[in-house]
Parts: C-alpha cells; sequence; structure tokens
C-alpha cells in the first residue's frame, strides 16, 4: 500500500534514495522497481520488518536488467543516521515522524544527509481522522511502538519551511482505511473476536490485490475529505 506519489519526486536514474524508516518495503519495492533505476536504501529500527522487506524481493518478478539499480538495508536510528552529509538525492519519510519521541532531531538528520537541491516527501496521519481514533481508545494510543503525537499538517509544513526547504505539493490518501481504524479502535478490548473488523479487513486486503475501478474511483473522491493520511512534498534549498 503505497501512501506517497513517488513520480512527483522528479526520479533521475542513478539518484541515491533513503526510505527512513523503511517497515517492511512498500515503498522501497517501488523505488527498486521504478522505471528510473535507482540506488535505494532502507533503514528502519525494526531488524525483523528489514528481514520482511527483505523477503519481499524474492516475491517480486526482477526488475530490467538494465541499467543497473541497488537496494541496500540498514538497521539504525532516525535521529542519528549513519551516513555522510549531503549523501541523497532524494529522502522519503512516511508514517514515521508520529512514532518518534524527537521530530526535530530527526528533521535535522534528514536535512543534513539531503543534497542541496534535493527534494524530501513525508507522509503523516491526518490530524482529525486519527484524533477520533485517539478518543474512541486509550488502547489505541498507548500500544507500545505506536503513535506518540498528532501532527496538524499546516504546522509539519512550517517546521520543515524553516529548515530552509520549498513546499510544493500535499495530497491525501487512504480515505478507506479511515473507518476501518475507526471500527477497531470502538471495539479495541474484542477486536480479534469482532465480525465487522473482521469482514472490514478482508474488503480492505481485496482491494490492495485486486484495485478494482470502483474502490478507486471512490477512495479518491473521498481522499480530500476522508483520507487517513497527508502528504507533503518539499524541495531543500540549493547550495
Amino acid at each position: 500500500m503505497i501512501t506517497l506519489d513517488l513520480d512527483s519526486l522528479g526520479l533521475e536514474d542513478g539518484m541515491r534514495v533513503l526510505d527512513l524508516g523503511c517497515g517492511r518495503g512498500r515503498h522501497l519495492h517501488a523505488f527498486y522497481w521504478h522505471d528510473k533505476a535507482l540506488d535505494v536504501v532502507g533503514l528502519d529500527l525494526d531488524f525483523n520488518d528489514l528481514n520482511a522487506a527483505i523477503d519481499g524481493f524474492f516475491e517480486l518478478p526482477p526488475p530490467p536488467p538494465e541499467p543497473a539499480r541497488s537496494a541496500v538495508f540498514t538497521v539504525g536510528d532516525a535521529g542519528r543516521l549513519p551516513f555522510a552529509d549531503d549523501s541523497f538525492d532524494r529522502v522519503i519519510c512516511s508514517e514515521v515522524l508520529e512514532h518518534l519521541p524527537d521530530v526535530e532531531a530527526a528533521l535535522a538528520e534528514i536535512d543534513r544527509v539531503l543534497k542541496p537541491g534535493g527534494r524530501f516527501a513525508l507522509s503523516v496521519p491526518r490530524y482529525w481522522p486519527e484524533a477520533v481514533c485517539w478518543t474512541l481508545s486509550d488502547g489505541y494510543r498507548n500500544t507500545p511502538g505506536g503513535h506518540v503525537r498528532i501532527f496538524r499538517d499546516h504546522l509539519l509544513r512550517r517546521q520543515v519551511e524553516r529548515l530552509g526547504y520549498r513546499f510544493y505539493r500535499r495530497h491525501w490518501a487512504h480515505a478507506l482505511h479511515a473507518p476501518y481504524w475507526w471500527l477497531r479502535c470502538a471495539k479495541w478490548a474484542r477486536q480479534e473476536e469482532s465480525r465487522s473488523v473482521a469482514a472490514y479487513k478482508k474488503l480492505l486486503e481485496w482491494d490492495l490485490l485486486e484495485a478494482p475501478r470502483l474502490t478507486r474511483w471512490t477512495e479518491k473522491i473521498l481522499n480530500p475529505v476522508l483520507g487517513k493520511s497527508v502528504a507533503l512534498y518539499f524541495e531543500k534549498e540549493a547550495a
């Protein structure tokens, strides 16, 4: 399930891309199989998720042999990235910042490793759908490793802009997922036994695998109002 629009990043052959907090590799795999041949680095704090991302490569067909491309994985902390200054052309950070105790440190590290003129894209849970989840369930927001903050996207945008970035695009995603999470939160203590939660989950899994035109258009129409995630795109000032 892809949240960010990779084509909005202006990708070119040979670019080095960091997927910060790559998790199980949903965006990383999309970068690796992109029309442009990229050198992709996936970083995550969870070793098990990185192993799942690596396993995902063996479940997909091989990419075109030319031009050459690569994918590298490393365990690391968003607040202390193990990379040299100005070492990436593009950086993404999707559904990660809401988990971090120190967002400022992570953004400073992203700024450090991104080349002047490079582009940075992030996504976080949208404020109001996330606030509904927090209201419905204490368990949702107190889950270990879960969400520790809710962002207002205009304030997050300003925070990045103050580092010397030009904002150039915003969009929303995953409108069909917002009601699913509200349902889970409403039935938090009994969600594993809930038939309605199980039925909605099957619907989302079917939609992900089949991508029928009806649900794609429905979600596209609903995203500006109901989208669970908001994505923001920035360009770093040139040197």
